[in-house]
């Protein structure tokens, strides 16, 4: 109630507790239906958008993808539709926040993968982030810590994704710069243990021994999968700094509305030096894709932070 009466005017708000008023509603509403079916006509929902903001958007848009024209992402859609999703994302939301573009492009990547089959708007933020400077090995890197966040699976249709991608670039005759991803150095099992505790303890959350004996008497498996392999397989390989995998890691679990979890990596995050208004424009970007209730459930924990650090 809080975030949609903050949209809505104080009039009715006032009156949305009040019976007879919202009976009143009814009724008003009533006469609209009525006075439509007698032959009033609805404004066009083209009239309602701003046309200025609308080719902002897509001037934003064939900057991130030259290629794409904007007719991949809005291709079967009427077009006042399309100038809908094109003037609130690419205009609006992308000239509100102040990532740089080659974040904006790697954060939405991060978050188009955790939530899945999401394959056009994946496609043209690929293009987006090898356009913006991310070479195709760091791609690769994006792909496989989802792999932690979003499971295997995700990390899977991830690289199909990116074959698909540059494939498509080299008919169009761009050559993207491609090398084997860098071999981890082989591990014993202490050494992963060892590495990912100190990983993990970089972030100034939680101690690893904490976070095993949390564990220990409901599933000792669960801690160390997440010390070994998390921490120590995939978040200590170097391609990617760690400012960088926790800002993905923070779209990630915004796009799947995790927020217990948000919540260490968020102050995780603010340890390693990311400001809280970087955190809050990767939320606002990625919940431009993920919904609404996502984007709020995800701000609500980052005050939450906030707060507590006070």
């Amino acid at each position: 109630m809080t975030l949609l009466s903050s949209r809505l005017p104080m009039w009715i708000v006032n009156k949305m507790t009040d019976r007879k008023s919202s009976l009143a509603f009814v009724f008003i509403a009533s006469l609209l239906v009525s006075g439509m079916a007698a032959g009033a006509q609805p404004t066009p929902a083209k009239e309602s958008i701003d046309m200025n903001l609308y080719k902002r958007g897509l001037q934003n848009l064939q900057k991130i993808s030259p290629s794409t024209e904007g007719t991949p992402l809005t291709n079967g859609m009427p077009s006042a539709l399309a100038e809908h999703f094109i003037s609130f994302l690419y205009g609006e939301v992308y000239e509100s926040i102040n990532l740089s573009p080659k974040n904006r492009e790697l954060v939405l990547v991060a978050g188009l993968i955790a939530m899945g089959e999401k394959t056009t708007e994946l496609s043209v933020h690929i293009n987006g982030a090898l356009n913006s400077g991310w070479s195709v090995l760091e791609m690769q890197e994006v792909m496989l810590q989802m792999s932690v966040y979003s499971g295997l699976p995700s990390f899977v249709n991830g690289m199909n994704t990116l074959k698909e991608v540059l494939d498509q670039r080299k008919q169009r005759g761009i050559t993207d710069v491609t090398s084997p991803p860098l071999a981890s150095k082989q591990k014993t099992e202490k050494s992963r243990l060892e590495i990912g505790s100190n990983q993990l303890e970089k972030l100034q959350v939680i101690e690893a021994k904490a976070l095993q004996d949390a564990y220990k008497d409901v599933s000792p498996n669960f801690a160390k999968h997440v010390i070994e392999y998390a921490f120590g397989e995939i978040l200590s390989r170097p391609t990617l700094d760690y400012q960088t995998r926790e800002m993905i890691t923070i779209a990630a679990l915004t796009a799947m509305d995790a927020t217990n979890q948000l919540k260490f990596h968020i102050q995780g995050a603010l340890n390693l030096g990311i400001l809280s208004r970087e955190i809050a424009d990767i939320i606002i970007l990625v919940g431009a894709y993920s919904g609404f209730p996502s984007m709020a459930n995800a701000t609500n924990v980052l005050k939450e932070v906030l707060n507590e650090r006070k």
